[in-house]
């Protein structure tokens, strides 16, 4: 999972989880993969845009959100990684698809511009929530990571609302196509905020993720008033990722995300 990506996110968790420290628990590692699986998927999804973004800045803008995103995976799937001695890359293209905990929402396809948009809207709303509330967890490794994940995930999410004001309020076809992009991924928005019996057992080093729906919430209320939009009211999917059951995309996603590693095991460049 080697990206160009700072010195910084490359060593937070090896610091945090280095000689001394303790390693996760079998809960505290699940819920690193939760974290970790999310940013992981969404990463891979926005690295397909490279080079092919509506404009260049836009090219450059979603690569960086990428890197990003692969930073914080890497922490969170080091820390995983710590309980039963699997390293980062073993957790990424080593494990099938029954195996990571990511969310729906990140495993559906990017579709146009806007679909991509509308998915990171939600996501980096979502993310930003979770950041800020997983600082004050008593779970250090944790509280560190996402001390250090807020200040992008504060961009990310900037850049998702200013992008879904330009689409709402540009041409008629951006209306349009925003509109229904977010219809198409609102489904996918309620597994976010379920509780899982995890959750309850690991207390205060964990979110509760109903805890966030409020501050959700407030953002998209906000933007979607400037925009003069409204809430998709649409029935709620089946999503289980955090239990191992996930969306049709996922194979096609985890196939060429881990088909260069699985047939050079142990390959270096």
């Amino acid at each position: 999972m080697h990206g160009d990506v700072s010195v910084d996110e490359l060593r937070l968790s090896e610091e945090l989880t280095g000689a001394g420290a303790t390693a996760a628990s079998a809960d505290i590692a699940e819920y690193a993969l939760w974290l970790g699986d999310d940013a992981l998927i969404l990463a891979q999804q926005l690295g397909a845009w490279i080079s092919r973004a509506p404009e260049l800045e836009e090219d450059v803008a979603l690569g960086n959100i990428a890197l990003d995103l692969l930073g914080h995976a890497r922490s969170f799937l080091h820390y995983a990684g710590t309980y039963d001695d699997r390293s980062e890359d073993d957790l990424a293209y080593f494990r099938d698809e029954p195996e990571f905990r990511s969310a729906w929402i990140v495993e559906q396809p990017n579709g146009d511009f806007a679909q991509t948009i509308a998915r990171q809207f939600v996501v980096s709303s979502y993310m930003f929530e979770l950041h800020s509330a997983l600082r004050a967890s008593t779970d250090e490794t944790l509280s560190a990571i996402a001390e250090k994940a807020l200040k992008e995930v504060d961009y990310h999410r900037d850049h998702a609302v200013q992008w879904v004001l330009r689409l709402a309020g540009g041409t008629d076809e951006s209306r349009r196509r925003m509109i229904r992009a977010l219809g198409d991924v609102w489904p996918y928005v309620e597994e976010l905020f379920r509780d899982e019996p995890l959750i309850d057992r690991l207390s205060d080093a964990a979110v509760r993720p109903s805890a966030l729906r409020a501050g959700f919430d407030t953002v998209v209320d906000t933007v979607f008033a400037e925009a003069e939009l409204t809430a998709p009211s649409v029935a709620a999917s089946s999503a289980g990722g955090r239990r191992g059951a996930h969306a049709t995309p996922m194979g096609h996603l985890l196939a060429e995300m881990q088909v260069l590693a699985r047939r050079h095991p142990g390959a270096s460049w």
